[in-house]
């Protein structure tokens, strides 16, 4: 086409261009009779067609046209002459609204072959007719082609199995040596609920050997127990390793090493209350007045070797005469204890430490902890604080 413009400047000229139609659906011939005689019926059915290329293609593209309407399948009679062994014809009778198509029918879907992880479920399909009374019988799949036949199989049980978690090991058992952790082993479905269903073959132990690298031993005594002075008691005996019960109980820790490389220092640890949850096989803490029965000390006194300058081995006259010379040691400045640091918790459970230092007996002054006796240092002192629970959270 051509265009001639003497419009304004300021005007436009829009030209819009449809694309033509090259999918069309087309009617195919009538299929064949229902029977061979005595009276039956055939369909017509759509396909659709290339208009480019005079073939057949997939129904899809006859789809992009809103102007293409599928055309609706019809219905005829057909070989209505009568049947040679037959007295007369077979009465068609008319397909209409009290008369419906043949149509296709299913049967349930089967159990799915697996009941997790993916499985496939399957059923069968036939083409039906109905009669004027209602009486449904099977015919030819050819008669029933004007629809889309339905799937026959389908995947099902698509989720995840049931798969094993294993929670994180407890401590062990004991602690020095070799002991025994434990832990929760829990079957998980595809929801994170728990449940059944987990393969025992594939469960993961609950139980294994550990080994604490520190090694049991009892220390040799090199001191009496019975001393002279209050930060002498030696307690040195190895304790039984104490296992959790169901019942709550006190259950130390594991001793610190000593404060001093020689001579004579303290040791610290922590005593908690806790319990075994039967059902899942774990430990909580509960707070310190839940647990009756006297509570294991938290400090002890500890020995480490004489230092340098002092004998190297006791004789039963050497105690005296260390003891001796400690009791006759009169100095000027000595270590005294001076009140508690802050409570460690505000609740629930804390330590206070006693707070040493080095004190002129004469002015009662504080002075540079050098001019003390090392050796004659107390050890920790800890006191438990804050024993009220906490406020619910």
């Amino acid at each position: 086409f051509q265009i001639r413009y003497a419009g304004a400047a300021d005007s436009s000229i829009q030209f819009i261009f449809y694309q033509p139609i090259i999918h069309q659906w087309r009617e195919t011939d009538f299929f064949p009779c229902s029977a061979s005689c005595g009276g039956g019926y055939q369909l017509t059915s759509a396909e659709c067609f290339d208009l480019r290329s005079n073939r057949v293609v997939g129904d899809q593209y006859c789809h992009y046209y809103p102007e293409n309407i599928k055309p609706k399948p019809k219905l005829q009679e057909c070989n209505l002459d009568p049947c040679p062994a037959s007295d007369g014809y077979k009465q068609i009778m008319p397909y209409d609204l009290y008369h419906p198509l043949p149509r296709w029918e299913s049967t349930p879907w089967t159990a799915c072959s697996s009941s997790c992880g993916g499985g496939i479920q399957s059923r069968s399909i036939s083409c039906v007719e109905e009669d004027i009374q209602g009486h449904i019988s099977p015919v030819e799949e050819w008669k029933c082609m004007y629809t889309p036949k339905m799937p026959v199989v389908q995947p099902c049980n698509i989720f995840d199995c049931p798969k094993w978690l294993a929670q994180e090991w407890s401590p062990c058992t004991v602690t020095c040596g070799q002991g025994l952790r434990y832990r929760v082993v829990l079957c998980l479905d595809h929801r994170g609920m728990h449940t059944g269903g987990c393969s025992p073959k594939t469960k993961p132990h609950i139980k294994e050997e550990c080994i604490v690298s520190t090694p049991c031993y009892k220390p040799k005594e090199k001191l009496p127990v019975e001393a002279k002075l209050p930060w002498y008691k030696q307690a040195q005996e190895m304790e039984e390793a104490t296992a959790v019960s169901e019942e709550p109980s006190f259950i130390p820790e594991a001793w610190s090493t000593c404060s001093v490389t020689c001579g004579v220092g303290s040791q610290v640890r922590l005593v908690k209350c806790q319990v075994l949850l039967s059902f899942s096989q774990s430990v909580a803490d509960l707070p310190i007045d839940e647990c009756e029965g006297p509570k294991p000390v938290s400090q002890r006194a500890c020995y480490s070797g004489p230092c340098s300058g002092e004998a190297t081995e006791y004789t039963p006259e050497g105690p005296e005469f260390l003891y001796g010379s400690l009791q006759e040691f009169d100095e000027l400045y000595d270590w005294e204890y001076e009140g508690f640091t802050e409570c460690s918790e505000s609740c629930g459970g804390g330590v206070q430490e006693a707070v040493v230092t080095c004190l002129n007996k004469q002015t009662r002054e504080t002075a540079d902890e050098t001019l003390c006796v090392t050796s004659r240092r107390p050890p920790q002192l800890l006191k438990a604080c804050s024993l009220d629970p906490c406020p619910p959270r």
